[in-house]
C-alpha cells in the first residue's frame, strides 16, 4: 500500500492524487494553500481551551451537535465497546465559537473548504466516465452552500494509566462524509489499514495535508473510491504524557443531494449517526 505524497502545485497533481485515493483511499499533499502558522496557532489556542474549565460552558447543543463534547459522551467506533479517549468541539458555518479562538478557526475553515472543493474537482476530472456518470451532481457542487460540513477540533488528553482496558484514542473506523481534509497533527498516532490487513503509520510531517475518502464518496462511486479504515493508537513512553490535537474538516453534501439509489446525503448521515450512538 503506497499513499502518494503529491505536490499541490505540480501539473500532474490531480492525476497522482486521484490515483492514490483510488488505490488506497488516502492521499497526502504538500505545498498547499493552508498556512502552517495558522494551524500551529489553532493547536496552541485550543489546547489551552481544552485544558481549562471554560470548555464546560460551551457544551454541545443536542439539536445541532455544535459545541464541546466531553470524553463522557465521546463516540464509540462501530463494533467497539469502549468510548474513544478524546474530547472535541464541533464547528459548523454559523455555530458559536469562543471569541478568542474564532478568527483563526473561521479562517482555517474558509481556506480548507476551498482546498477541498478543488480536490473534489480533481477527483471528478480524473474519474472514469462510467463511474462519474453515477454522480447526481459535480462533486464540488455537492458541497456548495452546505451547512453540514463539519470542522472538528479534536483533543486527545494525556494518558493517565487509569483508562479502561482496550480503550484507545480513536477506534478503527471509516469517515461518513465525501472526503476529509486533515493537516498534520501535533503528535503522531494516525494509522491506516491496508488492503492486506496491515496497519501503516501516517507520517506526521508539518505542512502536509492528509485527505481520505469517506463513506459518502464510496457510496456515490459504487465502491470505486474506497473508504479506508483508520485509527489513532495510544502513544508509548514519554508521549503518553502529551496531548494530541488534530483538525479534520469533514466535507458533507447538502442534505438533499442524492448519493445513490439507496441514499440521499441526509438519510446516509442519519443512518451512520444512529450506528455511532449519536442519534
Amino acid at each position: 500500500m503506497q499513499v502518494r505524497n503529491v505536490d499541490y502545485q505540480d501539473a500532474q497533481a490531480p492525476q497522482q492524487f486521484t490515483r492514490s485515493l483510488r488505490e488506497t483511499g488516502f492521499g497526502v499533499v504538500r505545498n498547499h494553500p493552508v498556512p502552517a502558522a495558522l494551524v500551529e496557532r489553532i493547536y496552541s489556542g485550543w489546547a489551552a481551551f481544552f485544558e481549562s474549565e471554560e470548555k464546560h460552558r460551551w457544551r454541545y447543543d443536542p439539536a445541532t451537535h455544535a459545541g464541546f463534547f466531553p470524553a463522557s459522551v465521546s463516540e464509540t467506533a462501530k463494533g467497539q465497546r469502549q468510548r474513544d479517549l478524546k474530547e472535541y468541539y464541533h464547528i459548523y458555518p454559523e455555530s458559536p465559537v469562543p471569541e478568542q479562538l474564532e478568527a483563526d478557526i473561521r479562517e482555517y475553515y474558509r481556506i480548507a473548504e476551498g482546498v477541498a472543493a478543488e480536490l473534489l474537482g480533481w477527483i471528478e476530472a480524473n474519474t472514469p466516465v462510467e463511474v462519474s456518470e453515477r454522480f447526481s451532481a459535480p462533486l464540488s457542487g455537492m458541497i456548495r452552500d452546505s451547512r453540514q460540513t463539519l470542522l472538528r477540533v479534536l483533543y486527545y488528553p494525556p494518558l493517565s494509566g487509569s483508562e479502561e482496558p482496550g480503550a484507545v484514542r480513536a477506534g478503527a473506523h471509516e469517515d461518513i462524509n465525501l472526503i476529509t481534509v486533515l493537516p498534520a497533527a501535533n503528535e503522531s498516532g494516525l494509522e491506516v489499514k491496508g488492503r492486506d490487513g496491515e496497519w501503516l503509520a501516517v507520517p506526521c510531517d508539518p505542512g502536509q495535508l492528509v485527505i481520505n475518502v469517506g463513506d459518502m464518496l464510496q457510496e456515490a462511486s459504487d465502491g470505486y473510491y474506497p473508504s479506508t479504515t483508520h485509527r489513532v493508537i495510544n502513544p508509548v513512553d514519554a508521549a503518553r504524557g502529551r496531548a494530541r490535537l488534530s483538525l479534520p474538516l469533514f466535507l458533507h453534501p447538502r442534505p438533499e443531494v442524492v448519493l445513490s439509489e439507496r441514499h440521499s446525503a441526509d438519510s446516509y448521515l442519519k443512518e451512520r449517526l444512529r450506528e455511532l450512538g449519536v442519534l
